[in-house]
């Protein structure tokens, strides 16, 4: 039996069609599955080792005994809705109506998912950064949209500003940008956010923003698009409470905008998870008003990390690129012989006990192949864990 639909483009835009038109898994699963079976230390996905707040998980069983285990309100509780548009006030200035302005999703990759879907039809151009999150991809092609992309371009991992502006059509759509970056931890300066901005007004598309990272940035400052002059009201904001406080199996995350877009994109959403995570919701709630010294303890502590991690793998013989923000950092094998890292994350395992993920999986073939030698390492895991892996991978440089 043939199996036709929509799958394929999804696929496709998410380069995991073979080209026999099977469907390769991802390589996130792939390394995941090789550090399962070979009890190598998982420094591929970006998921925390250790638990969140203790305030929040309390608020979260609370909430369970208290029987919030129904449906909640398609919207999003007013008490997260209430919350998100306070931290909205309280970390950027920006007024949003928790009533009109707010709308809570299953993750931020289902905002994405719904906003995309909502925003994008047949045929039109969605302009995206490149390495680029491989949901991106899928989903664009999931609305029937063209992807665009702009290279990030090293050694600082920024965007050129005549490739931009050439990548920018009156036939785009959506301009989505990820800042804090995933997977190269850059954050975009004002200047960049600026011209996203203008391209924006001159060429009539709206801005999509993931800025899930948006409180792990490194002695630079994270500046929302929404905040720049004449943003707000092309602007989709979307975030989550899974990386801020180590809950992302939870899958609470949110978006705000415009009351006219809000609505456009609830269309959609309704009819994808309908609502989710109902004794989650107060919980994450809670996370959002906590005082200031635990949004900046928690960048203090994840950016030791990245130090800790970071000098084992210049120890081992690597050239780092240093992050700005995020989960991870992005290293080069080519000094030590690898000129394809696909095939040293294969042999990690065995080599040196850790897994990481090759940057190409974040890339069309032709960036793909210009980055074939950068690998991607997660450091949001416990001390004794990247030391551990730092001391393995080690064993490379000798």
């Amino acid at each position: 039996m043939t199996i036709s639909g929509s799958w394929l483009r999804t696929a496709r835009g998410a380069g995991l069609l073979a080209p026999d038109g099977s469907i390769r898994s991802t390589i996130f699963a792939e390394m995941s599955a090789l550090a399962s079976a070979t009890g190598a230390i998982n420094l591929g996905q970006g998921f925390p080792d250790e638990d969140g707040p203790a305030e929040i998980l309390d608020a979260a069983r609370q909430a369970i005994s208290d029987g919030l285990n129904q449906y909640p309100p398609g919207l999003g509780m007013p008490v997260l809705r209430d919350a998100i548009a306070a931290h909205q006030k309280r970390f950027y200035g920006l007024e949003v109506d928790a009533d009109r302005e707010v709308l809570v999703t299953a993750g931020a990759t289902e905002g994405l998912a719904a906003t995309l879907l909502a925003l994008v039809d047949d045929g039109d151009e969605v302009v995206t950064l490149e390495p680029f999150y491989d949901a991106y991809g899928a989903v664009i092609a999931l609305a029937r949209g063209i992807h665009r992309t702009v290279p990030l371009r090293l050694p600082a991992f920024l965007p050129d500003q005549d490739e931009l502006r050439a990548a920018v059509t009156d036939r785009t759509r959506v301009i989505l940008i990820n800042n804090p970056h995933n997977p190269t931890g850059t954050v975009l300066p004002r200047e960049t956010l600026e011209l996203i901005v203008d391209l924006a007004h001159k060429h009539d598309a709206i801005i999509v923003t993931d800025e899930v990272y948006e409180h792990l940035t490194f002695g630079v400052q994270h500046v929302p698009v929404a905040t720049l002059p004449g943003a707000r009201e092309r602007t989709v904001t979307i975030s989550s409470g899974g990386k801020t406080f180590n809950t992302t199996g939870w899958k609470i995350g949110w978006l705000t905008a415009p009351h006219e877009i809000v609505t456009a994109i609830l269309a959609v959403k309704q009819f994808l998870t309908f609502v989710n995570g109902a004794p989650f919701q107060p919980a994450i709630a809670v996370g959002l008003g906590l005082p200031d010294e635990f949004f900046e303890h928690i960048a203090r502590t994840l950016q030791s990390k990245r130090d800790i991690l970071s000098a084992g793998l210049a120890k081992a013989g690597f050239d780092i690129f240093t992050p700005q923000a995020g989960y991870f950092v992005v290293a080069d094998a080519a000094p030590l012989g690898y000129p394809d890292v696909a095939t040293l994350c294969r042999q990690l395992p065995e080599l040196a006990g850790v897994v990481g993920i090759p940057i190409s999986a974040f890339c069309t073939e032709q960036l793909g192949r210009e980055y074939a030698s950068l690998v991607r390492f997660a450091y949001c895991k416990k001390v004794e864990v990247l030391e551990r892996a730092s001391a393995q991978l080690g064993r490379l440089g000798r």
